[in-house]
C-alpha cells in the first residue's frame, strides 16, 4: 500500500547525527535503514544517500543534499508531537532546544496545558504537546 512519508533534506552532513540523536532521544524509534554515498557519486563519500528511521510510529526518510541550496529548514513545516506524560514533554524540550532555538517556550499557551515550539541544532522544528 502507498503511503505518505515526510523526507528531511540536510545540506551539512547532518542527516547521520541527526537520525541517531532523535533515535535516542525517542521511544519506540530506530534507524531502520541507512545507504551512504561512495566515493564516485558526486557527493562526499559516507554521507547520507538514503536514510529511513521512524518515531512513534512514523516513518520519516532523509538524506545528505550535495548540492548546495538557498533555502533549510523552516518553522513552516514542523514535525508535531504529541507527548504522553509531563516528564516526556520536558525532556523532549529540553533535548530539542539544547544548541537550538526556542519559538515558544515550554507553558501553558490557552490552548494547550503545556505545549513547546523549537528548531533543534539541524534546523528541524518541532511542535510538543502534553496530551
Amino acid at each position: 500500500m502507498n503511503k505518505v512519508t515526510p523526507f528531511l533534506m540536510f545540506q551539512n552532513g547532518d542527516a547521520e547525527e541527526a537520525m541517531s540523536f532523535y533515535a535516542l532521544l525517542f521511544e519506540d524509534a530506530e534507524i531502520e535503514s541507512i545507504v551512504h554515498f561512495g566515493s564516485d557519486e558526486g557527493a562526499p563519500e559516507g554521507s547520507v544517500k538514503a536514510g529511513v528511521f521512524s518515531l512513534k510510529g512514523q516513518q520519516f526518510r532523509c538524506f545528505d543534499s550535495p548540492i548546495e541550496h538557498a533555502f533549510h529548514f523552516t518553522p513552516s513545516s514542523s514535525i508535531f508531537v504529541e507527548c504522553d506524560s509531563e516528564e516526556e514533554i520536558d525532556r523532549l524540550y529540553r533535548a530539542l532546544v539544547e544548541g537550538g532555538q526556542a519559538l515558544m517556550e515550554l507553558g501553558n499557551h490557552g490552548f494547550s496545558r503545556k505545549y513547546g515550539w523549537v528548531n533543534d541544532r539541524h534546523g528541524v522544528s518541532w511542535q510538543l504537546n502534553l496530551s
